[in-house]
This record gives structure tokens, sequence and C-alpha cells, in this order.
């Protein structure tokens, strides 16, 4: 890391050159919107790293990309239907204002 990435990251929080997508940049935008049904992906807001999915039913969600179990990442997981589940653990998550809250059980 350089002497700019390193002053960037003391003072933004987070190093702007990750490779993780900002998704308050309009082309990013357009591209999660044409995301197709059952796709995650990871994209960051600011600081906030997100998971961006299309559930089954074909609604768009952002929700933190940390699962309530052990903070694993949402977005290297999948969708199930409604559900997004973990990849750490096949802990079934519902989105729900923006987070992932843990669903009745585990996925069988």
């Amino acid at each position: 890391m350089g002497a700019v990435s390193a002053q960037l990251l003391d003072e933004l929080g987070y190093d702007p050159d990750d490779g993780v997508p900002d998704a308050t940049e309009p082309a990013v935008q357009r591209s999660l919107a044409r995301l197709g049904v059952g796709s995650v992906v990871a994209a960051r807001i600011g600081a906030r790293r997100v998971a961006v999915a299309r559930l089954g039913s074909g609604r768009l969600v952002v929700v933190d990309d940390a699962c309530p179990h052990d903070g694993g990442r949402v977005s290297d997981g999948f969708v199930d239907g409604e559900h997004l589940v973990c990849a750490r653990h096949g802990w079934a998550l519902e989105a729900r204002n923006g987070r992932c809250e843990r669903a009745c059980k585990l996925r069988e």
C-alpha cells in the first residue's frame, strides 16, 4: 500500500481501491438494477460493506455484508427463494430493514 492509499485508509476508514464497487456510483447502480434473480454480490456504501441480492420474488435487497451468526460475508453465500444463505455455516437469513436476521432454522 502506497503512502496516498494509507492516508486515504486512515482518513476515510476504507481503501477506495479495494475492488469492491461503490453502490452509490450511477454506473454501479445501473449494473445492480440488472442483477439477475438468485444473484448476490458484494458492494459498499462509503465504508459500509453491503451485500446486494435479487431474491426469488425479484425483490432487490441491500443488507450489511455480515452474517448475524458469526460475521461471515453474506455476499459469499447464495439466494434460496426469499432467503440469503450464509456460506460459512448454512444459516438461512431474512433481509429486513437493511440487515439480515437469522431465520427459524438451519438450512437442511
